[in-house]
C-alpha cells in the first residue's frame, strides 16, 4: 500500500513551516526524518491533506547552551549526535544513546524531536529525556511554551503537543564534572525497539539523582526509592528492592518482564557506579 495524495511542503524558515501549520485546521503532518510517519503514511494510518518538512529549519538544526542549559534542536538527527558533530554533545550520554537507536539507515534521517513527537514507550529518547529532566519548547504560530518531559507523554503514542504546534527544541540541563550515568536496554535482536530499557543520572553538584525505566506500557517511570539509595550509599541496591521499585512504578508485569526490567536496572546502575563520566 503507499500513501494516500498530500501535498509536500519544506519551508526554508520556521516562521513560514508554522503559519502552514496554523492554515492546515487539523489536516496537517509535521515531517522530521519520516522514519515514523513514513509507515504510517503507506499504510494510510496517517492520511493529512499537506505534509510539512522541517529537517531543513535552520532554527531546528543547531546545539546551543546558555546558562547551563544545553539547546536542542528538533531537527538534529541521531546520527549526528552519534558522530559528535556538535561539540557540546561529544562523550555524553546523548552521543552513547544515539549510537544504539535502530539501525544506521534510520539514524541517518530520524530526528530527536521527530522521535519524542511519535512517543512509542520503548523509544530511547523518551527515556533518555525523562531521565534528564529535559524541558521540550513547544512552539506555533502565535505561541511558545516550555514543557517538562514528565509531562509531555501522556500515554503511548500520545503527548502535549497541541494542534498547530511542534517541538522545535529539546532543553538538557548540562551536567557538572563530576556526575555520573548509565543506560541500559534489551532487545530481541540488535535495532529493535527494547523490551526492557533503563536510564540513570546522578549529578552531585545539582544535587540531582535519577533512576527511569522505560520499554513500559506508557510513558517512562521513575524509580525515585532506588535512586536515593544509590546516591546516598553509592552501593548497588538488591534485587528484592529494585523489584519492590517495579512493582510500585509498573504494577501487572509477568514474571518475564519483571526479570527483563530488573537485569536492565541492574546493568544500568552497575554503568554508574563503575566510572565518571559527562554529560
Amino acid at each position: 500500500m503507499k500513501a494516500a495524495l498530500f501535498e509536500y511542503v519544506r519551508p526554508s524558515t520556521l516562521k513560514d513551516g508554522l503559519q502552514r501549520l496554523a492554515e492546515g485546521q487539523g489536516t496537517v503532518k509535521v515531517m522530521g526524518g519520516s522514519q515514523s510517519l513514513g509507515p504510517m503514511l503507506n499504510l494510510r494510518l496517517a492520511r493529512p491533506k499537506v505534509v510539512v518538512d522541517c529537517t531543513a529549519l535552520p532554527e531546528m538544526r543547531d546545539v546551543t547552551m546558555a546558562d547551563g542549559v544545553i539547546r536542542i534542536g528538533g531537527a538534529v538527527t541521531h546520527a549526528e549526535i552519534e558522530d559528535g558533530v556538535f561539540p557540546l554533545l561529544r562523550g555524553s550520554l546523548l552521543q552513547t544513546v544515539a549510537a544504539g537507536i535502530a539501525y544506521r539507515a534510520i539514524r541517518n534521517r530520524g530526528t530527536v524531536a521527530g522521535s519524542l513527537a511519535h512517543a512509542d514507550p520503548a523509544a530511547d529518547w523518551v527515556l533518555t529525556m525523562t531521565a534528564l529532566a529535559a524541558q521540550l519548547e513547544l512552539v506555533s504560530s502565535g505561541n511558545k511554551r516550555m514543557v517538562h518531559m514528565e509531562r509531555f507523554m501522556l500515554g503511548a503514542y500520545t503527548t502535549d503537543v497541541a494542534e498547530g504546534e511542534l517541538i522545535s527544541a529539546i532543553h538538557v540541563p548540562e551536567l557538572g564534572d563530576n556526575a555520573r550515568w548509565g543506560y541500559a536496554k534489551f532487545c530481541r535482536k540488535t535495532g529493535e525497539f527494547a523490551e526492557a530499557s533503563c536510564c540513570a543520572v546522578f549529578d552531585p553538584r545539582r544535587g540531582f539523582a535519577r533512576v527511569v525505566v522505560g520499554a513500559l506500557d506508557g510513558a517512562p517511570q521513575a524509580l525515585p526509592a532506588i535512586a536515593a539509595a544509590v546516591a546516598e550509599s553509592g552501593a548497588m541496591p538488591t534485587r528484592a528492592d529494585i523489584g519492590k521499585a517495579l512493582e510500585a512504578a509498573a504494577p501487572g508485569k509477568d514474571a518475564i518482564d519483571r526479570k527483563l526490567m530488573t537485569a536492565a536496572v541492574l546493568r544500568c546502575l552497575e554503568q554508574v557506579l563503575g566510572k565518571e563520566k559527562t554529560l
